[in-house]
């Protein structure tokens, strides 16, 4: 017996919480659009860092004894070369962070204020950023050491760039430019994507986790776990304060330790 004509899917903007952005879209369309998303950035990373972490394992090496090597120089001899590679990459790489804040704006002017990509409270922001630094910043180099001991983490060489002018402001650039994409897509764009299109607030932030620990994995399985951990921290915070701009700062001091403490004290300290 005919069931009648299908009834068209709500917009999705009949569905999300006072706080949150509104859109046209149905449900269907927004979770379409963060997996889109999601495949031309972090997303594509996540599936190449699981190739990596089966090709790690397959090695004849152990895996702390292998070495995962981030910010490296691609033509040493050419240093003028090199930095216009390096420029190149992190304008590239942080693309990904305005075209969702774009998507998200264009269905609501005031979608910017709303995930706290703003100019409101730069100092609410920069302290609750500096207290996160402490809160992530101390207990994940304990899990990457004891990660890495255990034989469950490759050791992590954070920069390789050769010694040139401009290598620490390029490291200080590379940081802000991980931190905008992963905490602009991973948290801002993608909880309220969600939360739009339905989803309970803990389904988000989970999800949300795994992908960024999934991107994480070739350096091993401490990385995986230690950012898990801090995307479930941030999510759950950004649902509380609205605020992306402090996960941002705070994953900006993070990334700008590692590399320039990496620069500046490798050399010198054996456990690196």
């Amino acid at each position: 017996m005919p069931s009648g004509p299908a009834r068209p899917e709500a917009p999705a903007a009949h569905y999300p919480r006072a706080d949150l952005p509104t859109t046209g879209l149905t449900r269907r369309q927004v979770v379409a659009e963060t997996w889109l998303v999601l495949g031309v950035s972090l997303g594509a990373s996540a599936i190449w860092a699981m190739l990596r972490i089966i090709e790690r394992l397959t090695r004849a090496v152990a895996l702390n004894q292998q070495t995962a090597s981030l910010n490296n120089s691609v033509t040493p001899d050419r240093p003028w070369l090199d930095l216009s590679y390096q420029l190149t990459g992190i304008v590239l790489g942080v693309l990904p962070a305005f075209l969702a804040l774009h998507l998200l704006r264009r269905d609501d002017a005031a979608a910017l204020r709303a995930i706290g990509w703003d100019r409101r409270h730069p100092a609410g922001d920069l302290l609750r950023g500096l207290g996160l630094t402490a809160l992530i910043g101390i207990p994940g180099l304990g899990l990457y050491l004891a990660a890495r001991a255990l034989n469950l983490n490759a050791t992590i060489a954070a920069a390789n760039l050769t010694e040139n002018w401009w290598a620490i402001p390029v490291l200080v650039l590379a940081a802000a430019q991980n931190a905008i994409l992963e905490e602009v897509v991973m948290v801002g764009y993608l909880l309220t994507r969600w939360q739009q299109a339905g989803w309970p607030v803990w389904r988000a932030i989970g999800v949300s986790a795994v992908i960024r620990g999934g991107y994480h994995l070739y350096q091993g399985f401490g990385g995986f776990v230690g950012n898990l951990v801090m995307g479930l921290i941030f999510g759950y915070l950004y649902t509380r304060t609205r605020r992306v701009k402090p996960l941002v700062i705070a994953h900006t001091l993070l990334d700008v330790i590692a590399f320039v403490g990496y620069t500046l004290l490798r050399d010198r300290v054996g456990w690196l």
